[in-house]
């Protein structure tokens, strides 16, 4: 079957409407980006027919990208606005780093598997994401240099929350990461305030391993 970009256009419509505006996900910019970005873009042909479903999806290099669901619900929880830095760990294909440019000033991304660090900036490139800066890395470092930052997202799961991520959160930062052992994690939602950090537990998740010197090793 050729997907025309109506046929396209219709499954993104019909995936927001079914999986996540149906699940509880309000926030009208997150919507908004979820029937923009195309996400059809961000996988091989081989799951085209796939992309728009309710599930995770192979990336290649053990990877994934998840669930559509679960990216607006990460998306949703750093409650983001025109004028935030973001940083993500973990680009992987790029889809989360494409949505959270959608609605934010900057995202700075990071990606430690070189093949998919590639992929995704030839594919940024492509569709002009221009407020999207890419490295190649080890995101469980963060990135120093650019810090504060508004809102953190780890897309791999986490053995704990990685204290370098907190201390490169601004004052009212917000940060968005999977925590717990190899095989399942809890979705932890964190906002440093003046007089110390806030963790909200927003529920059961599964993520590939968050893989680095603040992480899991090899």
């Amino acid at each position: 079957m050729i997907r025309t970009a109506y046929t396209h256009d219709r499954l993104r419509e019909e995936m927001v409407r079914t999986q996540i505006e149906a699940r509880g996900i309000a926030d009208p910019k997150v919507l908004a980006a979820m029937r923009k970005v195309p996400r059809h873009l961000f996988v091989s042909e081989a799951f085209a027919d796939q992309v728009y479903e309710d599930h995770p999806l192979p990336i290649g290099e053990q990877q994934t990208i998840s669930q559509p669901y679960i990216v607006a619900e990460m998306t949703q929880a750093l409650a983001l606005t025109a004028e935030d830095r973001v940083l993500e760990l973990g680009s992987g294909s790029g889809y989360q780093a494409a949505i959270l440019a959608q609605i934010a000033y900057r995202v700075y991304t990071i990606e430690r598997i070189q093949p998919l660090y590639l992929k995704a900036r030839k594919l940024f490139d492509r569709l002009h994401y221009h407020n999207i800066v890419t490295r190649y890395a080890d995101g469980t470092l963060g990135w120093e240099e650019e810090s504060p930052f508004d809102a953190i997202i780890v897309t791999a799961g986490a053995p704990e929350v990685p204290l370098v991520l907190v201390n490169q959160l601004a004052t009212g930062g917000r940060m968005v990461l999977p925590v717990g052992n190899r095989y399942s994690q809890e979705l932890i939602k964190i906002v440093r305030g003046e007089n110390g950090v806030h963790q909200t537990r927003l529920g059961g998740c599964r993520f590939v391993k968050l893989v680095g010197e603040h992480g899991w090793k090899k």
